[in-house]
């Protein structure tokens, strides 16, 4: 099992594209041996400490292998839609790991 955790920057106003991105893409993680274990919106209030900003949301996801996550990575549903992606979102921060 491998676990990506992603840190989603959003363009100022772009939310609710960013919503219609996910909407299209977060059902597509199963089709590729995948589980969306959180989606979270943190507030103010939620972050202590920050270099990079506050995230608009932070997502957990596990896949069975490096090799589904990038069968999901390179669906062709979910690229159809990346437009959506590339309007709304600034930045991202992807972080790969295990669980010990």
């Amino acid at each position: 099992m491998i676990y990506y955790t992603q840190l989603i920057f959003l363009k100022e106003g772009q939310a609710e594209l960013f919503h219609k991105f996910e909407d299209q893409v977060l059902p597509l993680v199963s089709r590729h041996n995948g589980e969306l274990l959180y989606r979270i919106r943190p507030t103010q209030n939620n972050v202590i400490a920050s270099t990079m900003g506050q995230p608009y949301e932070i997502h957990l996801v596990s896949f069975q292998s490096r090799k589904d996550f990038e069968s999901y990575r390179d669906d062709k549903e979910r690229r159809q839609h990346l437009p959506l992606k590339d309007q709304s979102v600034e930045k991202i921060l992807l972080i790969e790991g295990n669980l010990l």
